[in-house]
């Protein structure tokens, strides 16, 4: 089965450095890196609604990339530093991104995350609907 590698505008520098591709089309689905919400130069916001939209804003140019929205989204997990203490602000940002039929979704609660200061991670699976 042919793959593609999905790389938003200013994602090639970073992506290459650590050999990962933000999404891989495969069969009919897009598979997407877990994204933290680090701005495009690289800072982390200590502000964690700013860490979640701009996590979520990731995601959603990788979709571009493929030629889909957020509504191809059918699973997403996310990794957490402090879930219990800051879930009902990521689940209100989580809303404005996702709508129904939602996606499937998992929390799971971490020890830490690759990037520092960051608090969340978003992976995701989308499917591409056939024409």
């Amino acid at each position: 089965m042919k793959k593609r590698a999905l790389f938003p505008v200013g994602s090639e520098a970073s992506s290459a450095q650590i050999k990962v591709s933000p999404g891989v089309v495969s069969g009919s689905h897009v598979f997407l890196t877990g994204m933290t919400g680090s701005r495009p130069n690289g800072t982390m916001p200590s502000s964690l609604e700013e860490q979640f939209h701009r996590a979520f804003e990731k995601i959603g140019e990788t979709l571009q990339e493929a030629g889909l929205a957020f509504d191809s989204i059918v699973e997403m997990t996310t990794y957490h530093i402090g879930l219990r203490d800051h879930f009902d602000t990521f689940n209100a940002v989580r809303s404005q991104y996702v709508d129904d039929p939602y996606p499937a979704w998992t929390a799971v609660e971490v020890a830490g995350l690759r990037r520092e200061g960051a608090v969340v991670e978003i992976r995701a699976i989308a499917a591409i609907e056939a024409n």
